[in-house]
């Protein structure tokens, strides 16, 4: 279950009170990852979605930082015990739409799931759903751009403290294949050191699929 922080007793609480008040209390990082090794193993799974497996390894990693289940709640500080993920997915019209997906650490009950959910959404089964459950990460997918640099649509008259996490297009260096991924959080729960936890781990991840996707 969810329970709130001990503000009080945070290590991080003169940061907290620092950065809450901020305009604009959102860091972003990018960085590319190495998707070799997850590519190389999804070529012998034919039908499964590139797509939906990195969201699979960029949510159960952060579920895995606790930092990345935090969340503002009338200026407290919920923890989540477990998140889940939201993404958007394009439409046809070139308009797009969001489909969510419950985390589950078993790759295929998790790819079953979340494609189930973006073929409803995709196929215009579902009412457009900007849903407002923070106990999520919201992902984006732009296969078009390389991108370097990365900016989100914020509203600030919410407490918005959701983490936002976007992947670019296939980079290929040499035999390797890199994904451009950015980290959005807010400053006032997260810092540079849980993000570059983040990255970190999801590289080791990457590095050996197979642990988690079985051969």
């Amino acid at each position: 279950m969810a329970k709130f922080l001990d503000v009080e007793a945070w290590a991080r609480r003169d940061l907290f009170e620092f950065f809450i008040g901020f305009d604009k209390p959102y860091f972003n990082i990018c960085t590319n990852v190495d998707v070799t090794s997850l590519l190389e193993l999804l070529r012998r799974r034919p039908g499964t979605s590139v797509t939906l497996a990195y969201h699979y390894f960029a949510l159960r990693v952060a579920n895995e930082i606790e930092p990345f289940r935090y969340r503002l709640r009338k200026g407290k500080v919920l923890v989540h015990d477990v998140i889940h993920g939201g993404t958007t997915v394009l439409q046809p019209n070139e308009s797009f739409t969001f489909a969510y997906f419950d985390f589950d650490e078993d790759f295929e009950k998790f790819m079953l799931n979340a494609q189930r959910s973006v073929d409803i959404v995709k196929k215009g089964e579902s009412p457009f759903d900007p849903r407002a459950d923070d106990a999520a990460i919201h992902f984006t997918a732009l296969p078009w751009v390389a991108f370097t640099s990365f900016s989100h649509a914020r509203n600030w008259k919410t407490e918005d403290s959701v983490p936002k996490i976007a992947f670019g297009k296939f980079i290929k260096e040499s035999d390797r294949v890199l994904l451009p991924i950015s980290v959005e959080v807010h400053h006032a729960l997260v810092d540079g050191v849980h993000v570059g936890r983040f990255i970190n781990r999801l590289e080791e991840a990457l590095a050996k699929p197979k642990a988690y996707l079985g051969s």
